[in-house]
């Protein structure tokens, strides 16, 4: 492979990536356990998160975590779904030569 062609490989990967990026974006995943809801974006930005009133710091400590991973968990399996109805990392470009 010349040096052409994987310069040209290499832009179009990075295409495809800002693509999915972006189209990550507009996904919201929200996620909701023992009166905390948590919103993500498809890039595993935070977008909101509310908590219950009067839930004690001690309790917050103990459950914030449990919902910020389920959370990640959630967002990571949409991502892969939308990267698998791509095509997989051939879709990305990322596939065999």
């Amino acid at each position: 492979m010349s040096m052409f062609s994987k310069l040209k490989q290499f832009k179009e990967l990075r295409s495809a990536a800002k693509s999915l990026q972006q189209e990550l974006a507009q996904e919201q995943v929200i996620t909701e356990r023992n009166g905390i809801t948590l919103t993500f974006d498809g890039n595993l930005d935070v977008k909101s998160l509310v908590l219950p009133p009067g839930m004690s710091t001690d309790e917050l400590q103990r459950r914030l975590p449990e919902v910020i991973n389920q959370a990640i968990d959630k967002t990571q399996r949409m991502a892969a779904e939308k990267i698998r109805k791509r095509g997989g990392l051939e879709g990305l470009g990322l596939g065999g030569n």
